[in-house]
């Protein structure tokens, strides 16, 4: 999240006595929506923090391990080598899937070109993935509901604990759980995964790996 210089000062203005009430009025809770959200980050709220929007609460992400971070590294070069031409990939940049969450998944392929989302962060993506560690818990559950929310067709979690990689696919509303995916396929280091977007591909679990 980076802040922007453009600030509309009576919003600005409303929005600081809101943050500041929600923290003084415990246990009240504030849902902000997309567009407060990052009003506030144009005000410097999240300057030097990792923040996510998810289901109108704004989460602050642990500091990133070098594991972690390695394996973001590796996932976005090979995604980037193996899709090639006619994809791209984004490194931890919003997914804009509902007027109250816009994760920001560690790696995602789109198809097209990065200049067709200029006035808009995209609402779905090819693939998203999430290397995950700590953060296992909400990657499997909450990040996996809001990626099949917004139609995203396959969801890789790099699960540095395993290690393997875990495989979302095939996204439904349901009518008792909401928006879960209905298949998980878990991958071990010395087998092969095959993208849904390129089925002829074949990447091995071990090059994801850090």
């Amino acid at each position: 999240m980076q802040t922007l210089n453009t600030v509309n000062a009576p919003l600005a203005q409303q929005l600081i006595v809101e943050f500041n009430d929600a923290a003084l009025e415990f246990p009240q809770q504030i849902r902000w929506t997309s567009d407060e959200y990052y009003r506030l980050a144009e005000l410097g709220f999240f300057e030097g923090k990792r923040v996510e929007l998810i289901e109108g609460e704004i989460f602050t992400m642990a500091p990133m391990g070098s594991s972690h971070a390695t394996g973001i590294a590796i996932l976005g070069e090979l995604l980037r080598e193996s899709f090639g031409k006619g994809y791209f990939v984004r490194i931890q940049l919003p997914l804009d899937v509902d007027d109250s969450s816009q994760p920001e998944p560690d790696v995602a392929v789109l198809a097209g070109s990065p200049r067709e989302y200029a006035k808009a962060y995209p609402k779905t993506v090819v693939l998203a993935a999430e290397v995950s560690n700590s953060s296992l818990g909400l990657d499997r559950n909450v990040k996996a509901r809001l990626y099949a929310r917004s139609s995203v067709q396959e969801y890789w979690i790099v699960n540095l604990q395993a290690p393997c990689l875990e495989v979302y696919r095939k996204p439904v509303d349901d009518p008792n759980l909401g928006f879960i995916y209905s298949e998980r396929t878990v991958i071990g280091e010395h087998q092969s995964i095959s993208p849904l977007a390129k089925p002829k591909l074949k990447i091995k679990v071990a090059d994801i790996l850090p």
